[in-house]
């Protein structure tokens, strides 16, 4: 019997916890107190403090399977095997057990538990640099478990800090080695543009990397070597989507169960087949309307801003695509459609079986119809030039939100090409110009821990609380951002707030500040948390133990941490501005 994509994370699941792991839920694709990244881009995210000290309420060896986005792949999209929307299966130790215990386990859930043949899999170990000695531990318990030499490559590159390289890293910085496992497929012949000898790290296609055991061990000082950490940890990821190329024996993702269903859709609706030039259009469409639809489902709308923004491009993107293999503007209706087999097939995962889809099809219908008025009227515009420039092209990009490819293939029709440097240089000076406001936030990365951060966090929930005092207990949190200059918090609401509310809210906040309450936490049952009546985000799920918040007798709330020890440490605030950001939906911003 296949392994479905049902089953595998049952199987993940099941076999993490015969090794005395509990499960910490996926939280949402967009991070609720994380500065620096747009969109949660990896499974390590929530456990950023846990890695970096702090105890977890659930204990030393954790797992998960987290739902991601990222950005800056969008780009990528196209190939066999790039997407902007995976799944991330991960465990951690928490200074419990470590490598022997790490590459063990691993090993004998691809061999044992998914049946992946051995002679296909390689391994990677790290090299050594920087004055940094290899890792032979590794290699040697690779070696013990079987794998002949001629299957194990060292890397310089084999190394993980936040920071990157350890020539790179801050002194303080945790980062240690890492040790990735690669699967081969024997169907794919080497390139020789790519090199003579084909290797794991080589980049023509037969290898895939399918799992990234990384270990916490040293902290770099101030001399710039490196000692080891009082407690060192492990963690680990390996994306759901490659495993399950691996598991298919095909190096085309979207040609395995994952995505199969709704090449099929795209296949019905377009009357075109999956292969030659239509496979790059129809695998952006699919995984566009992939990352569109868990967007939508996790309270991301359209817009010209951050998150917003990133789903109006994977919408309009993959409106050209069907353009292009339809010969005509695609219908609303018909992009529904096709989003419609991507909810279903996550029905039971991330979505509830019988769950209303109007509120993600409407955005999807209103976006894409927004979208073709648009390209109509670029359409025009192209027309009326002679020739279009790479300064025409950014200006197409700026007012009718063209990607460049879309200008390209209208231009081809002519018989003419653009220049691509010339776009690139003003989309480049364009992208200098707004630099300061987006910076880090298409990385991914770490929540900044700088002492005002910490004072607007706390700060967020003396400001959820005074908000359920004065608006009423349907209240309920969206998400927030916070920075070292403001903090900025999203919440529904079914009554429009008057600036007299917001103002009454603004006193309470600075009342409380001023009272100087303890901020302290406790490790509880959730059943227990929710008895105390502590608040949460309602996005995200929560596993059986929880950490709670407490600030003084007034607020409590379930979070990560950190915070201030005392809200006289805060700072008064003022809240300086308040907008409706959606239907419901409002946005405080305060300093």
């Amino acid at each position: 019997m296949p392994i479905t994509h049902f089953n595998f994370r049952k199987r993940y699941s099941k076999y993490m916890e015969s090794k005395s792991h509990k499960e910490a839920p996926s939280i949402a694709l967009v991070p609720k107190d994380d500065p620096t990244t747009l969109f949660t881009g990896s499974g390590m995210q929530q456990f950023v403090p846990y890695l970096l000290g702090e105890s977890h309420p659930l204990g030393t060896r954790l797992y998960n399977i987290q739902r991601c986005i990222r950005a800056q792949d969008i780009d990528e999209v196209g190939d066999n095997r790039h997407d902007s929307f995976f799944e991330m299966l991960g465990n951690w130790s928490l200074g419990d057990y470590f490598k022997k215990e790490q590459l063990v386990w691993f090993w004998g859930f691809l061999t044992k538990e998914l049946h992946l043949p051995e002679e296909k899999l390689y391994v990677t170990v790290f090299k050594g640099v920087d004055g940094i000695i290899p890792d032979d531990d590794s290699y040697n318990i690779w070696r013990t478990i079987g794998i002949p030499e001629n299957r194990i490559f060292k890397y310089e590159g084999n190394w993980w800090s936040r920071a990157g390289a350890p020539s790179q890293m801050p002194t303080g910085e945790p980062g240690g080695p890492d040790s990735e496992v690669f699967y081969e497929f024997t169907s794919v012949a080497h390139d020789p543009k790519f090199g003579k000898v084909c290797h794991p790290n080589c980049d023509c296609g037969r290898f895939l990397e399918i799992g990234n055991s990384v270990f916490m061990q040293y902290k770099k000082l101030p001399d710039g070597s490196f000692e080891l950490l009082p407690k060192q940890n492990v963690d680990f990821g390996g994306g759901l989507e490659r495993l399950m190329m691996a598991m298919e024996d095909n190096p085309d993702m979207f040609e395995t169960s994952l995505y199969r269903p709704i090449i099929q859709e795209i296949e019905r609706i377009t009357r075109q087949k999956y292969d030659g030039d239509n496979k790059h259009a129809m695998r952006i469409i699919a995984d566009h309307l992939k990352a569109s639809v868990f967007l939508i489902e996790d309270g991301v709308l359209p817009s010209n801003k951050e998150q917003g923004y990133v789903l109006r491009r994977l919408l309009r993107r993959l409106t050209v695509k069907l353009r292009k293999l339809l010969g005509q503007l695609p219908s609303a209706n018909e992009v529904a459609q096709i989003s419609k087999i991507v909810h279903e097939m996550y029905e039971g995962v991330y979505f509830k079986t019988g769950d209303d889809f109007s509120l993600v099809s409407r955005t999807i219908e209103e976006e894409i119809k927004r979208f073709s008025l648009s390209l109509e009227k670029g359409l025009k515009e192209i027309q009326k030039m002679e020739t279009v420039s790479g300064k025409d092209a950014f200006n197409l990009y700026q007012s009718f939100g063209f990607p460049l490819e879309v200008t390209e293939e209208l231009l081809r029709e002519k018989g003419e090409a653009v220049d691509k440097k010339q776009f690139n240089d003003e989309f480049q000076k364009h992208k200098d110009a707004s630099r300061s406001a987006s910076i880090g936030k298409f990385k991914g990365g770490l929540a900044d821990n700088s002492t005002k951060t910490l004072r607007y966090h706390t700060a967020t929930h003396l400001l959820h609380q005074a908000l359920y005092d004065i608006l009423g207990s349907e209240i309920r949190q969206e998400g927030s951002n916070i920075t070292g200059e403001r903090l900025r918090f999203d919440f529904y609401s079914t009554q429009k707030p008057t600036p007299e509310q917001i103002a009454k809210v603004g006193e309470i906040v600075n009342t409380q500040i001023k009272a100087s309450l303890p901020v302290e936490f406790k490790n509880l049952p959730k059943s227990e948390a929710e008895k105390l009546g502590a608040m949460s985000f309602f996005r995200d799920k929560y596993p059986d133990m929880v950490k709670v918040y407490f600030i003084g007798d007034y607020s409590k709330e379930f979070c990560g941490g950190p915070h201030v020890k005392n809200t006289n440490e805060i700072g008064l605030i003022t809240i300086y501005k308040t907008e409706k950001i959606g239907s419901n939906l409002y946005r405080i911003y305060a300093k």
